[in-house]
């Protein structure tokens, strides 16, 4: 006797080259939870635009075609399923964190992710809220402290300060002491600001070069604005990019990149800031589920995250 597979609504891709416009919204079944995994009922799910771009969103881990997948690696949601073996979390718990980028995402109703890759969610924490700081919160702190090796005094040159990603650097180093310099567009001056930042340049009017020299540039943007920050960088201090490897150097310092690794003592030392106040999201439009396609293809900037909230 097989067992019936429940359907359930999903966003899927198929095609890399229509990116975010060939989202469709399907049914797909329900997926099951393999050894050390848990089912989670996605209550929120976020989203990163260069999903589209990267291989893992196509391939499987041995290059094979694996579409149509369904996107998305952040969310917050509720545990309905153990898979055998699992253990660290329980049926009906409140739980967010990162998914496997290989494995079918949280653009979903529920989603199967390895127990390890989630931490609990503190229940005055909105599920939103959880969703918006996987990805953006844990880059901003492996980043800051174990790629760029942050010290309280020194001084960080943080790109797209107003943005997802951005903000959190800049308040998370600012609350270990650091000097913070934003930069952006001329637009997102006073939030650069209001999340922190203690000077602001705008990339298309500034010098970036008036600057002087920083201890720790990160990086979200790449090409010609990298190589320019490449030279700001201090003797010993570190070029930090997540914008795959370094195209320039610092003269006597590191450049390093990293892909976003997921970890519950750091999503737990996110989420105990958020709560008290250190932290706050940045989240720039919150859709449903059904309406997700539309809010994922934007016609106009929005400025911070989008979220997806799966369920009411």
């Amino acid at each position: 006797m097989t067992e019936e597979t429940i359907p359930m609504k999903a966003i899927v891709v198929t095609d890399q080259a229509a990116g975010t416009a060939g989202m469709t919204l399907v049914e797909r079944p329900e997926p099951p939870a393999a050894i050390n995994d848990v089912v989670v009922e996605v209550h929120a799910s976020g989203f990163v635009p260069t999903e589209m771009a990267w291989p893992s969103t196509w391939t499987d881990r041995r290059d094979r075609d694996r579409t149509p997948s369904i996107p998305g690696h952040e969310l917050a949601g509720l545990v309905t399923a153990l898979g055998y073996g699992t253990t660290g979390l329980s049926v009906g718990q409140r739980v967010f964190g990162l998914t496997d980028w290989h494995r079918d995402g949280t653009l979903a109703e529920y989603v199967a992710v390895e127990a390890r890759n989630l931490a609990p969610l503190p229940g005055d924490v909105d599920f939103t809220v959880g969703a918006s700081l996987p990805i953006s919160g844990l880059t901003a702190w492996q980043g800051l402290f174990e790629h760029g090796r942050l010290q309280a005094g020194q001084s960080v040159l943080v790109h797209g300060a107003a943005g997802a990603v951005g903000s959190m650097v800049t308040q998370l180093a600012r609350e270990f002491g650091a000097y913070v310099i934003g930069t952006g567009r001329a637009a997102d001056r006073q939030k650069a600001l209001d999340f922190g930042a203690m000077e602001f340049v705008d990339l298309e009017n500034d010098a970036l070069q008036d600057v002087g020299g920083v201890d720790l540039v990160f990086d979200v943007i790449g090409g010609d604005i990298q190589k320019r920050s490449a030279g700001l960088v201090r003797a010993g201090g570190t070029l930090v990019s997540i914008v795959g490897p370094p195209e320039a150097r610092p003269v006597n310092g590191m450049a390093i990149d990293f892909v976003v690794e997921a970890d519950r003592a750091q999503l737990g030392e996110i989420v105990r800031r958020v709560r008290d106040g250190r932290l706050r999201t940045n989240i720039g439009n919150v859709a449903t589920l059904d309406d997700a396609v539309a809010a994922l293809n934007p016609t106009e900037r929005i400025k911070g995250k989008t979220v997806i909230r799966v369920r009411p």
